[in-house]
């Protein structure tokens, strides 16, 4: 039986599982029970003034764990087929702890700080350093759940979305100028919430017709925002202006079709819609990444194609050597991906040894990863 006991914070060590939800003065969620906790969390705690907190002794999971590893044997045959078959994916954007949090209390003080005359350099030096990121292993995907930089959910959106945005515009082939602009616009989209009240931008239910018309406004006080800074480019502003505007029409706040959105808008917007998909929220549960990635396929009305397909060949679902479950009942581990159709990767079944290549062998045409 799982078990809990108190534990100082500053005895806290990176792999613990926490018991209980910490939440900061306002009420909002900064770390949820069962997280796993790391070095950045544990020194966050500490500067909140958090004591101590309870922790779960994880023997629960240790069980499961036990038991999928008992229930998986592969022969050396099969393991033979796997090693032959492998092909290692793509560089994912990686991130530092330091540059984690670098990156965390850049963007707070962004949303505190609107007015400052920092602020163009406070955006500037976080770009830099997702743009550095991007370039140093020469990353082409993006798997959001390594990117983690805060639990307050205004803050982690931001960095997703900025983070996403650039890596899909370097797929699409724009310029390091032009990837690096919309990293500054994914950074800055969402400035216009620090103007919607607390009670509003975190109820946990649903909004009022008139706190949703409210909400719709952000992108108009973000815009607003960044008028009144002369260093700041036309294209930023209209990425944030533009993001939730669609291509046909339908989005706001000025409803306008394709041709009159800004490319930058084009790109976040995709990227915004993916990541608000996949993250818990208090009013809604998290979509899987593959529900998600379905979602954003199905909207081809609304989303730009190009940047639709861009986003695609950079997002890994099954990263290479996930244990997956084949609609055959067989498990299978992901021994390659294709990037032209993410949601059927190459896979050796693993207790079998077959290979069966989702994408491109006829055969494969009924079996899903479920």
């Amino acid at each position: 039986m799982a078990k809990r006991s108190f534990v100082r914070t500053r005895a806290l060590q990176d792999g613990m599982r926490i018991d209980q939800s910490i939440k900061d003065k306002n009420g909002r969620m900064l770390i949820g029970r069962g997280t796993i906790l790391d070095t950045y969390m544990i020194n966050s705690m500490l500067k909140l003034g958090i004591a101590g907190v309870y922790i779960g002794d994880g023997e629960e999971d240790k069980e499961e764990k036990k038991e999928e590893k008992e229930e998986i044997v592969i022969s050396r045959q099969t393991q033979e087929v796997i090693e032959k078959n492998l092909t290692a994916d793509p560089s994912k954007v990686k991130l530092t702890e330091s540059v984690k949090k670098r990156v965390q209390e850049g963007i707070q003080y962004l949303f505190d700080n609107t007015q400052s005359e920092n602020f163009t350099n406070a955006t500037n030096t976080i770009a830099g350093d997702l743009m550095k990121a991007i370039m140093e292993n020469d990353a082409i995907a993006v798997d959001i759940d390594t990117l983690k930089v805060s639990d307050e959910y205004t803050f982690k959106h931001s960095v997703d979305v900025a983070t996403m945005g650039m890596i899909i515009a370097k797929k699409y082939g724009l310029s390091d100028k032009e990837i690096y602009e919309i990293g500054i616009a994914g950074l800055l989209h969402d400035v216009g919430k620090s103007k919607i009240p607390n009670e509003v931008l975190n109820k946990p239910g649903k909004l009022t017709d008139e706190e949703f018309a409210l909400m719709k406004q952000h992108s108009l006080f973000g815009f607003g925002i960044l008028k009144e800074k002369e260093d700041i480019s036309d294209s930023i502003r209209m990425g944030v202006l533009q993001h939730h505007e669609k291509i046909n029409g339908r989005g706001y706040p000025l409803g306008v079709p394709a041709g009159k959105i800004n490319l930058y808008a084009k790109i976040l917007s995709v990227a915004d819609i993916y990541d608000a998909l996949v993250t818990e929220r208090p009013y809604k549960k998290a979509f899987s990444k593959r529900d998600a990635v379905e979602m954003i396929m199905s909207m081809t009305d609304e989303l730009d194609i190009s940047a639709m397909k861009s986003f695609l060949g950079s997002v890994i679902l099954y990263p290479v050597n996930s244990i997956v479950q084949l609609s055959n009942g067989e498990k299978a581990k992901v021994v390659e991906n294709n990037p032209d159709c993410i949601l059927r990767p190459k896979v050796v079944g693993l207790t079998t040894g077959m290979v069966y290549n989702l994408s491109e062998d006829i055969k494969c045409a009924s079996l899903v990863i479920q």
